[in-house]
């Protein structure tokens, strides 16, 4: 037993099995409990050190265990896995005496965990072998059994013969189509004539009778229907195509087929529909069903899907006029498609099959016939006559926009002691989403610490037992992760004792602030306020905080400062520095005269520079436009080639030499000269620390931000543009930084950057703020820059109109359209942005008396392209649209 033990800890893993055979049953109980021992002991070992027994460790273990529950169990320990070699081969040897009822437990024990079925895969596997027993099918283990065969077309043999030597195939396969996520050596298929493609390999086991083709065909189809990612569904078409179902096959399913072209993704929707295009020729659809899916797949948005659909209907109605009055108030769902050419499709199949239907099917048809663009209201006008004209009548236009989000007052910090703990555990177990929570639990640990230190401590250290930072032995550490993670957990480890008093002085005494980046200089002013905290609560010197913000964008009401300056000047207390400087930074200061002479009644310093900051109002730091390019060339010297970073219209800002007269060293950042740098690594973090501690100056901080933000276009780079919502919400003026920000989000790769941007632009607007004008010139620079793609920025555009802005789009659109109209060749996704423009002008009609200059060159070209459909289309609706000139 001894022996094992010292092989053990020495990692001679192949010594085990031989070791293990000369125990009986009462010693391997005994060597167990030490091997429990050992595997509580290397947790806290260095990895390389735990890495080396750790194969040693899992055999021992395995083998002296008695019963199969405690034996899977060992086996499935997480801290037991993850070597590149298994050892697993050993381990079967290990436990190859067992009774094979008993070995058979331990294999759907194992396969039963979902956290490990997967990885231990090869030792279930070994198990069900040597046993004989039945096969497990968890989720776990059928992906382990994909992920496997994967590996072995590492051998010369093709996927094809690897599957017909599985004597477990007809009981895996069908699990595989049952599994919540396929396995992604599964899901990427590759080419059809790849020796380890799935598709044809599974379709042709199933030609040779190793898989039942019906339980193929028939787990394809229930899949395809469900949904799910789309690189599971476009595995199961191919399937499913590769099984050629028979004619028979496909009739016995019409409803499938409707269900899959109706809510499938395109490629899914795509190949039903062509299967029940093969139904409608051999007669298999009735118009009723046709009807039905057709009402459907026109409402999508895909535009080759809603033309196919169209000439499936076109060609049943050829060949059985009679079904008009089934088939053609389906075609009417295209007549409000945002594209004109399916509405003219639909109007012309109207227009000739429209006398074969009776009245009430063409009154019916009128009414989404009003839905049609203005090019289209003369044909539509000859179909339906007088019908049209009743249901035509137009109601004024009202641009519909967000209501202005009004400042909301922040509650208190928390009275009782229960719901200051109750926050602050769930600040240190979370990271916090807003500013109101982190400020009112570091106000409220400020005042209870004041009141009663001893029981604050006390309630907190039993609330917040498991943290890390509480049990861990090295305080050094402790201190050293809690300063650079600049949270809530700095305080309170500093109130329990945690952190050293002399790392609190210490913490005051450094120089933070510092940084290359906007991020890291606003985290050191978080920092430089959590050590002053920290010290606060200690000393129990402080009633309350003076920075905490009156409002949820982080803005303080000055007369509340005032307020609080008087309590302080009352008790006879210092405010703390970095605590007074970020009250300045979020104190509002438009107008606010009647503070300033309060504050000057006040006669201490702190309320003199209060009333100074209030009367000055001007900007953190002055915005200015910022070139890359004349920078390089200025600079001298040899200039490389401009690459993408330095085409990049950004802004930088000027100094404010009061910040590094008047306020503590962790702010100087803030008040120096800066030039844009390339994008940092802070774009992922939470943006809510950076926006609160510059509440009135969003302008300052756009410009500071713009590098990253601006990374969502130039760099397709997702996320960036998460701030911008928050960001324009802030006080100030909305200037050039603000807008150019915006700019740059409604061209961005991902759809929810974009997103962000369709809401910065809602709010500016309905806030008033918006200059649409200067958002429409920074656009247009972006355009030609080719740092914004006008594909990209018409979906922000379409996106916005979509919400009732249609006027606010529009207006935006103007100074766009104009510089791209006059390029020789129009640029891709010019005629989506004509598009949404004259979308624009048929719900709000025209904005000025003159068509957008160029369009009517562009509409003049002919042909029968997007660019110049969508220009005549525009025009036509500037030139008959009635409504504001």
């Amino acid at each position: 037993m001894t022996e094992l033990l010292t092989a053990v800890r020495a990692g001679r893993e192949r010594d085990v099995p031989a070791l293990l055979a000369r125990l009986d049953q009462s010693q391997r109980r005994s060597a167990l409990v030490d091997l429990k021992a050992l595997r509580k002991e290397a947790r806290d070992w260095h990895w390389h050190k735990q890495d080396r027994i750790r194969k040693a460790l899992l055999i021992a273990g395995a083998g002296c265990h008695t019963g199969a529950a405690g034996c899977a169990t060992w086996i499935g320990g997480r801290d037991l896995l993850g070597w590149t070699r298994s050892p697993y081969p050993l381990l079967l040897e290990a436990l190859a005496d067992r009774p094979p009822a008993w070995l058979g437990d331990v294999a759907h024990r194992l396969a039963a965990r979902p956290a490990t079925a997967e990885i231990t895969y090869e030792v279930v596997s070994g198990l069900v072998e040597i046993a004989q027993c039945p096969v497990p099918t968890t989720e776990g283990f059928v992906r382990g059994w994909a992920e496997t065969s994967q590996w072995q077309r590492k051998n010369p043999a093709p996927l094809i013969d690897i599957l017909r030597t599985d004597r477990h195939l007809g009981v895996l396969v069908p699990r595989l189509f049952e599994l919540t996520e396929l396995p992604s050596s599964v899901a990427w298929c590759g080419e059809p004539d790849d020796p380890d493609h799935w598709p044809s390999a599974l379709a042709v086991l199933a030609a040779e009778g190793l898989v039942e083709r019906p339980v193929l065909l028939e787990s394809c189809v229930t899949r395809l229907l469900r949904g799910g990612k789309p690189a599971d569904l476009r595995f199961f078409l191919a399937v499913l195509r590769r099984l050629a179902p028979t004619a028979q096959e496909e009739a016995d399913r019409v409803a499938d087929w409707v269900g899959m072209a109706a809510d499938g993704i395109s490629t899914v929707a795509g190949h039903a529909q062509e299967v029940l295009g093969r139904l409608d020729e051999r007669g298999e659809l009735t118009a009723r069903a046709l009807a039905d899916v057709s009402g459907s797949v026109l409402f999508r948005t895909e535009k080759k899907l809603v033309r196919a659909q169209l000439v499936l209907i076109g060609r049943a109605l050829r060949r059985e006029p009679s079904t008009a009055g089934e088939l053609l108030p389906a075609v009417a769902e295209a007549f409000g498609h945002e594209d004109i050419g399916i509405q003219e499709r639909a109007l012309k199949l109207v227009a000739r099959y429209l006398p074969a239907a009776v009245d009430p099917v063409r009154e019916e048809l009128a009414l989404p016939a009003a839905l049609l663009s203005p090019a289209h209201r003369t044909a539509a006008a000859e179909v339906f006559g007088d019908l049209l004209d009743e249901q035509s009548a137009v109601e004024p236009y009202g641009e519909l926009l967000p209501p202005a989000q009004e400042p909301r007052r922040l509650d208190p910090a928390p009275q009782t002691l229960s719901e200051l703990v109750e926050e602050v555990v769930v600040l240190a177990r979370s990271a916090p989403q807003e500013i109101n929570a982190f400020e009112r639990a570091l106000d409220g640990l400020v005042r209870h610490a004041r009141t009663d230190r001893s029981a604050l401590a006390e309630a907190l250290r039993e609330a917040l037992a498991g943290q890390w930072w509480l049990d861990d032995g090295q305080l050094s550490r402790v201190e050293r992760r809690l300063a650079s993670d600049a949270g809530i957990e700095l305080v309170v480890a500093v109130l329990l004792g945690r952190i050293p008093v002399q790392a609190v002085r210490e913490g005051r005494a450094a120089r933070t602030g510092t940084g290359t980046c906007v991020h890291a200089a606003l985290a050191g002013v978080m920092r430089a306020r959590l050590w002053e905290a920290a010290d606060a609560v200690l000393s129990g010197g402080l009633p309350f905080l003076l920075a905490v913000p009156t409002w949820h964008t982080g803005s303080l009401d000055p007369a509340v400062l005032v307020d609080r300056l008087r309590t302080y000047q009352r008790l006879g207390i210092r405010p703390g520095e970095a605590d007074f400087a970020q009250a300045l930074l979020r104190v509002r200061r438009d107008g606010q005269h009647e503070a300033a002479a309060a504050a000057d009644l006040l006669g201490t310093p702190e309320g003199d520079r209060l009333a100074a900051w209030l009367r000055t109002d001007e900007p953190l730091a002055p915005v200015y436009r910022f070139d890359l390019d004349e920078e390089r060339s200025s600079s001298g010297g040899w200039a490389p080639q401009p690459t993408a970073w330095s085409r990049r219209v950004l802004m930088a800002t000027g100094e404010r030499p009061l910040i590094e007269q008047e306020f503590p060293r962790s702010f100087h950042w803030l008040g120096r000269p800066h030039v844009p740098r390339r994008p940092c690594y802070h774009w992922g973090e939470s943006p809510w620390p950076w926006l609160a501690t510059l509440p009135q100056d969003g302008e300052t901080l756009a410009a500071w931000l713009l590098s990253n933000l601006a990374s969502c276009a130039v760099d397709e780079v997702r996320g960036t543009a998460e701030p911008l919502t928050a960001l324009v919400e802030l006080g100030g003026p909305a200037a050039e930084a603000t807008h150019l920000a915006v700019a740059y989000a409604m061209g961005a790769r991902y759809p929810e950057d974009r997103l962000s941007a369709v809401d910065a632009l809602l709010a500016l607007a309905a806030q008033h703020r918006l200059d649409a004008a200067l958002l429409g010139e920074e656009l247009a620079v972006l355009l030609e820059h080719s740092l914004v793609k006008p594909s990209r920025l018409a979906e922000s555009a379409r996106t916005a109109a979509a919400t009732g802005a249609y006027r606010t789009v529009l207006s935006v659109l103007m100074g766009v359209l104009p510089g791209l109209l006059a390029r020789e060749k129009g640029p891709r996704g010019l005629s989506d942005l004509l598009s949404v423009a004259a979308e624009c002008v048929e719900r709000c009609g025209p904005m000025g008396a003159e068509p957008i200059s160029g369009l009517a060159e562009t509409a003049a070209r002919g042909g029968s392209s997007q660019l110049v459909r969508q220009a005549v289309r525009l025009k036509t609706a500037w030139e008959q649209v009635p409504g504001p000139r």
